[in-house]
């Protein structure tokens, strides 16, 4: 079950990137996105009425956190990865660039979340750093007519996700998946809404491919990569839901060499390789070295009465103190 929603949500979330392309060819990325988010949101608030029972309990200071947790994973992260589409940048390149993203995470887990990052994991994450530069390499030097800057502008999109990651895995109350959906997508409709009309970008055009490009992203990019991205981090925690995202640059470069003729040659198929070990390093030495330091401690703490309980899977990032499961946002 984990391997196939990993896999799920590696092609969810790539697929985010080609809509981007697809929608590039038509109007504008804060366009794009203000009617990618505004027919969803008055979806959402039209059946929000039948899970009453999800919003119960929740202060207005949860909404507000889920509301920033929006700006940041939604807003942020993707009008940054539009705008750098839409300057020249090429899909993959741009996902490469969402590449070192992993590597901030899996830095701070540690000091930020106290969660455990194993040896076999670092490593992992230095696999996935060195395809992200392989393919990164031969995607640069095919040139893409974008000026210089304009490879900077995936970095800010970068650094918001994984803002939103951090905020979403630190202790607080947890909401139920219709509520996240719901308050990141209303907010990003109103913020794309108010910049599409602040700059008169807001009317759509009448091609039939935008959209085509609008479905596309709606089916796959929100419900299918969004919410997997949250379900998978509180499953697994930081560091193995970030690692997943090395594998979003050669995904992304082999869909847009299909789709749209994008360079795709030796190099970068040996950072597609690259990365895939990544992963599976990263997967298979977290488990078992994060069990292992569990036992001991528990151990230690509360003697062998209590060393059985330590064996079983230790806590992910989202999961509260005190032993309550969390409930998952999106599945």
């Amino acid at each position: 079950m984990n391997f196939l929603l990993s896999a799920a949500f590696v092609l969810c979330w790539s697929s985010g990137f080609i809509g981007a392309k697809l929608g590039a060819g038509s109007a504008s990325a804060v366009t794009v996105l203000m009617w990618r988010f505004l027919p969803l949101a008055v979806i959402l608030i039209a059946v929000a009425p039948l899970s009453r029972a999800a919003w119960r309990g929740l202060t207005a200071r949860d909404v507000a956190r889920q509301a920033v947790i929006g700006v940041l994973s939604q807003s942020g992260y993707l009008l940054t990865v539009y705008w750098a589409i839409g300057l020249g940048v090429s899909s993959g390149t741009t996902a490469l660039i969402d590449g070192v993203q992993p590597l901030v995470a899996g830095a701070l887990a540690g000091p930020l979340l106290r969660q455990y990052v194993s040896p076999k994991q670092w490593l992992g994450l230095c696999l996935g750093a060195a395809g992200v530069v392989i393919v990164t390499t031969a995607d640069a030097t095919a040139g893409t007519g974008a000026a210089w800057w304009a490879y900077l502008v995936p970095f800010l999109g970068m650094f918001s996700l994984v803002a939103a990651t951090f905020l979403e895995s630190r202790r607080g109350a947890r909401a139920a998946p219709a509520v996240s959906m719901t308050v990141h997508c209303v907010t990003s409709a109103v913020a794309f809404t108010a910049l599409a009309l602040s700059t008169g970008s807001a009317r759509p055009p009448a091609e039939l491919s935008f959209w085509a490009a609008i479905a596309w992203l709606v089916a796959l990019s929100t419900f299918g990569g969004y919410g997997l991205y949250w379900l998978i981090l509180r499953r697994s925690g930081v560091t193995k839901v970030n690692t997943l995202m090395f594998l979003m640059a050669p995904v992304t470069a082999v869909w847009g060499a299909l789709m749209f003729g994008e360079p795709f040659g030796p190099q970068a198929a040996l950072g597609l390789a690259v990365g895939l070990l990544a992963v599976v390093v990263v997967h298979r030495g977290g488990t078992s070295s994060t069990r292992v330091r569990a036992a001991d401690s528990a151990s230690r703490r509360n003697g062998p009465a209590r060393e059985a309980a330590a064996e079983s899977p230790v806590r992910c990032a989202g999961e509260r103190r005190g032993g309550e499961r969390p409930r998952y946002p999106y599945g």
